[in-house]
């Protein structure tokens, strides 16, 4: 027998384009890190992507400017940003979807993603943030359609409230009611 929820599917496989944010922050890997915290500052971002010839070769965070920087008490200009950047740098094809993007994150333990073109040239950036607004956008919208089909849903059961069987339990805020509880309810 077919699941009453199978005849209802959405396709949640949001592609990476439509959420990545476009022209991020890069940095030249001949670059201080004073400038790329400048550039950081500028743009209220928390990572410039250091490029080399046009194509992206690591990133700097500022976890990486507060850890080998900062801690070490070294002068931001003296320091090149190639001398701190994480690498290799593990990007994303625009094509992908968004859980594919979340899977990279998680086996390379990474939280931000830069996205590449087929020349390899970055277009965009998506973060752990981006992904979870998505999530939690489509989560809410599920919920709310839930709720939707549950209004009009009748079950055999237990009431929530008396503990008597019944069958003609009806959802009201959030709890299973008999016709007894729900009319009481209402004269509250």
């Amino acid at each position: 027998m077919k699941n009453p929820s199978d005849s209802i599917r959405f396709e949640t496989r949001v592609q990476l384009k439509e959420v990545m944010r476009r022209n991020p922050t890069t940095i030249q890997i001949d670059e201080s890190v004073a400038r790329a915290a400048m550039a950081m500052c500028r743009d209220e971002v928390g990572s410039c992507i250091v490029l080399r010839d046009n194509l992206p070769v690591g990133i700097v965070t500022e976890e990486d400017i507060n850890c080998k920087v900062v801690a070490k008490d070294l002068k931001p200009g003296a320091v090149r940003v190639s001398e701190v950047m994480s690498t290799p740098l593990i990007t994303v094809r625009s094509d992908k979807t968004v859980r594919d993007a979340a899977y990279m994150m998680i086996k390379n333990h990474v939280r931000r993603l830069p996205v590449v073109d087929e020349k390899n040239l970055v277009i965009g950036i998506v973060t752990v943030r981006d992904i979870l607004t998505v999530s939690t956008e489509i989560n809410e919208l599920m919920t709310d359609l839930i709720e939707i089909n549950r209004m009009e849903e009748v079950d055999v059961g237990m009431c929530s409230r008396c503990g008597t069987m019944s069958d003609d339990l009806r959802r009201t805020d959030n709890v299973m009611l008999c016709p007894s509880c729900r009319e009481e309810e209402l004269l509250q």
